[in-house]
């Protein structure tokens, strides 16, 4: 049976924190252990604001290309330039709109930035940036998790990606170790002896989006959630394993 339980006693995060060290204290307060094939799924922002991924916009002069597209667009030409400097293309724009291909490889709306849950001080504009490496993030929370429980864990780092044609927002995985991102179900057979031809899933994003369900998206305050009773056989992945090829997109 599969289960998901929200991690209490989770503190308020500040740049420079042990992510790792935290999540033990409080696993250890709820007398929660960690069994074999455990996953814990892990907000975004937590990394971000750990790693110190803060900007202040008041520190951010824009260059012509971000003014040009901010007029576009109609947003802040101070973020209109972050969003660049984290991308490597624009994909699509219009009022209101700016989505690029970040430069982990996904596509997103303002490259993954984000002002939401996010403190401001009297004389900042801050705004949070996504984490450098999520995957290696995510590696060194596992290795930490397995050092003291002794068994073989996940993690999975999640944030909330809009989809094309599509409306809503749905969490994905953008930070993964010890589980497989990609799971290749091809060769097996269906129900009726069927061979699978082209079944891959994206099992890390499946994750990402169940525990979301329990984060939340606004005030809920909990952003960290223990997934219980998945049992993968599949060899460990990364979140770069869910990106597309560029030669096999044909939207883009």
């Amino acid at each position: 049976m599969l289960t998901l339980t929200p991690i209490p006693h989770f503190p308020h995060i500040q740049p420079g924190d042990d992510v790792a060290r935290l999540l033990l204290d409080a696993l250890r307060q709820a007398a929660i252990g960690l069994e074999a094939g455990d996953v814990i799924v892990i907000a975004q922002k937590v990394i971000s604001k750990a790693e110190g991924c803060f900007v202040n916009l008041a520190d951010v002069e824009p260059s012509a290309e971000a003014v040009e597209l901010a007029a576009a667009t109609a947003k802040d030409p101070r973020l209109v330039e972050l969003i660049l400097q984290e991308s490597e293309a624009v994909s699509r724009y219009k009022r209101g709109v700016l989505v690029t291909r970040h430069r982990l490889g996904f596509t997103s709306a303002n490259a993954g930035i984000d002002r939401s849950n996010v403190a401001q001080a009297d004389d900042a504009e801050m705004v949070l940036l996504l984490p450098p490496n999520p995957d290696h993030s995510a590696a060194v929370i596992q290795h930490a998790l397995e050092a003291a429980y002794g068994v073989s864990v996940g993690v999975v780092i999640t944030d909330s990606h809009g989809r094309p044609f599509r409306l809503g927002t749905v969490g994905v995985a953008i930070g993964v170790a010890g589980i497989p991102a990609l799971w290749d179900r091809r060769g097996e057979a269906d129900l009726y002896g069927y061979r699978l031809q082209h079944t891959e899933v994206g099992i890390a994003d499946e994750v990402a989006a169940a525990a979301s369900l329990l984060m939340g998206q606004a005030a809920e305050g909990q952003p960290v959630v223990l997934l219980r009773g998945l049992r993968l056989t599949a060899p460990p992945g990364k979140a770069a394993d869910l990106i597309r090829p560029k030669s096999m997109d044909m939207y883009r």
